[in-house]
């Protein structure tokens, strides 16, 4: 499907549909007043009502903020996508607003159907987005980098939903090759072999079972005069069974969408590098497998990992942390960053904690949170901060090593998950380093917002309105 800004007023457009967002307050003065009512359309939140015989598609908004339209514009779409209209059209309402509409549309609008035998067939063809503002070029300028983070959270929406016979360390290793061939971008793999002589010990425990080589991949972003540098970090779990320690069969489904956090740091090294952003950025991302075998790591085991801290295994299924330790730990020697963000499906215990919805959000700088929380306003994602404290800290006390991969009481869960990772962050990037448990928002079962069955691409939005901050 097509969308373009066009610099005309909307009645100059020609299209099938003309699409309106009504608050309560303009309802009254719609000049359709009469057939809204009988209709018993009242403008509510994400409400809609289609008058056919006009050409018409009328959408309740709460205001003309950016959350309320880019939620309308998800319902609206997809009405659209159900009928049998080729072109509709649209008023950008404002500067504001506009990457909320672009991100509605391309978000609300996003299937992943390749698994279909027969995809259903949409006619839709285009929307034209029609602005006659005197600044137009500011709102090209709006529009374009939308539709770059837009198309690029759809890019990690595609990866994630991939199914896990489709999608392992290797063929995620390949993925992240190919953008980096197409988007300019620097790119190295270490295999297993190279893994070993970094010993990354704990992240080649967790894949010892797979029949896939786990890969740890580094892609680089490099502009000629940087303002700063960063490093992000996602965990790769391409499958997550639990190891030994197996998950539920209820909780396996849907376990291909623990690599989100590494599908996310690709999207947003793509989206980066369209966006030409004067900000270097590395991607670190460790590919594993978590599967049962002869071979598998053990409850009981004891890992030296890459820092040379020692690891007490008491859950397998608390793997992605023991991944992300020694990728961190190899990020911190690669790059010297100003700042380093990890992304990870990390805990269920932050859905308990914050809902489906929330990304949280952990660290030791308060203004880095404030930072981040405000970017994370602007562009729809929720974030709620989770505070460290040394109580609980105390509670990944091993006997017998210097760290247990999981807490001794089941309460903060993840909190003590980041804590965790917190002990292979240096004393010197403390302040720069934040963990972003995304294992709530990251994939849904029911449509919310813009976001439809599936992966969400959660944290591409957010740190592409960071970044593009700095």
């Amino acid at each position: 499907m097509n969308i373009k800004l066009v610099e005309k007023k909307v009645s100059d457009i020609n299209a099938d549909i003309l699409i309106e967002f009504l608050t309560k307050d303009e309802l009254s003065g719609h000049k359709e007043i009469k057939t809204l009512k009988s209709a018993g359309f009242k403008a509510e939140q994400d409400s809609t009502c289609f008058l056919y015989e006009k050409g018409v598609l009328l959408c309740g908004v709460d205001s003309k903020k950016g959350d309320d339209i880019r939620s309308a514009a998800a319902c609206m779409i997809k009405i659209l996508k159900s009928s049998n209209y080729k072109s509709a059209k649209v008023i950008a309402l404002s500067k504001s607003s506009l990457a909320a509409l672009v991100e509605g549309i391309v978000l609300g609008g996003y299937e992943f159907n390749e698994y279909k035998s027969e995809p259903k067939k949409v006619t839709l063809k285009s929307i034209s987005i029609a602005s006659n503002e005197p600044e137009f070029s500011a709102f090209e300028t709006i529009f374009k980098e939308a539709l770059i983070v837009a198309n690029a959270t759809c890019f990690t929406r595609d990866i994630v939903n991939r199914a896990p016979q489709e999608i392992n360390p290797q063929t995620l290793s390949a993925l992240a090759q190919k953008l980096a061939d197409e988007n300019s971008l620097e790119c190295t793999i270490l295999q297993e072999d190279a893994l070993a002589k970094e010993n990354m010990n704990a992240m080649l425990a967790v894949g010892r079972a797979s029949i896939h080589g786990s890969a740890l991949i580094h892609l680089a972003y490099k502009p000629k005069k940087p303002k700063k540098v960063v490093s992000l970090v996602g965990k790769g779990l391409t499958y997550d069974s639990g190891g030994l320690s197996l998950k539920p069969a209820t909780s396996m489904v849907t376990m291909k969408m623990d690599k989100a956090g590494a599908c996310a740091v690709l999207g947003m090294i793509k989206a980066v590098s369209e966006l030409k952003l004067d900000i270097e950025v590395h991607a670190f991302i460790g590919a594993v497998e978590n599967m049962v075998g002869g071979d598998a790591y053990k409850p009981d085991d004891v890992l030296v990992s890459r820092s040379k801290t020692t690891i007490e295994v008491r859950n397998t299924d608390a793997e992605g942390r023991l991944v992300l330790a020694d990728v961190l730990d190899y990020a911190q020697d690669a790059v010297s960053a100003d700042y380093i963000f990890d992304f990870a499906t990390l805990t269920g215990a932050c859905m308990i904690a914050l809902g489906q919805y929330t990304t949280g959000l952990m660290g030791h700088s308060h203004k880095l949170k404030h930072d981040i929380s405000r970017a994370g306003s602007d562009t729809g994602e929720l974030i709620s901060s989770l505070p460290f404290n040394k109580h609980l800290k105390k509670l990944l006390k091993s006997e017998i090593a210097d760290i247990s991969n999981t807490a001794s009481k089941p309460y903060g869960g993840a909190i003590t998950a980041g804590l965790f990772l917190d002990k292979f962050i240096r004393d010197e990037n403390k302040k720069k380093w934040m963990h972003f448990d995304i294992a709530g928002s990251a994939y849904t079962e029911t449509p919310w917002d813009c976001n439809v069955y599936g992966a969400t691409g959660s944290g591409v939005r957010l740190m592409c309105g960071y970044l593009k901050s700095l």
